[in-house]
């Protein structure tokens, strides 16, 4: 379960904008909203001076308040955290087919296909229980499995690796390979 931060806007919001400069002594420009209420708190708008433009209409909006967030449950993430420690209890001890995502933060097709898996948790809720294992955290699992490539999609099936999908693949992929273990 994550927590998403909900805002909404009240009167009034001041607008400034701060240099600071790179160490290439090229400038990078930041556009700050600050609300008198909350004694300076700062919300970072932007980051590039490209990017200025394309945030012009929540930039309207915002002057007209301040901003109020509150933390919210979300269930957007439903797939759950596997490490080499519990590992053998929540894949291998499983009842029905496991799915899990061999992956790491620096990896960008492991970030591609992240939405998949999500959509596919839900979908296959009740069905199928999916994982992620970070390979950066927990390095011994990988390596028993020999997972050389990430992001590796392995399904086991009463503790036995069924079938393993490597690199960024299609939903479609994804979804007939789940489908076989479902029989």
């Amino acid at each position: 379960m994550a927590a998403a931060f909900i805002c909404t806007s009240l009167p009034p919001l001041s607008l400034r904008s701060e240099t600071k400069a790179a160490s290439s002594s090229l400038s990078s420009r930041r556009l700050f909203a600050v609300s008198p209420e909350s004694g300076g708190l700062r919300i970072r708008l932007s980051q590039s001076p490209s990017s200025l433009t394309s945030i012009q209409p929540r930039v309207s909006r915002l002057r007209r308040g301040v901003v109020v967030c509150e933390a919210q449950e979300t269930t957007t993430d439903i797939v759950s955290i596997v490490n080499d420690s519990t590992w053998d209890s929540l894949v291998l001890e499983a009842d029905g087919p496991v799915l899990v995502d061999f992956w790491a933060p620096w990896c960008g097709p492991c970030k591609m296909i992240d939405p998949l898996v999500n959509e596919l948790a839900q979908q296959y809720t009740g069905k199928v229980k999916f994982y992620k294992l970070n390979t950066d955290d927990s390095p011994s699992t990988p390596s028993k499995y020999n997972v050389r490539s990430i992001p590796t999609i392995m399904i086991f099936v009463d503790g036995e690796k069924k079938d393993a999908i490597i690199g960024a693949v299609p939903k479609s992929t994804l979804t007939s390979s789940i489908d076989k273990f479902l029989q």
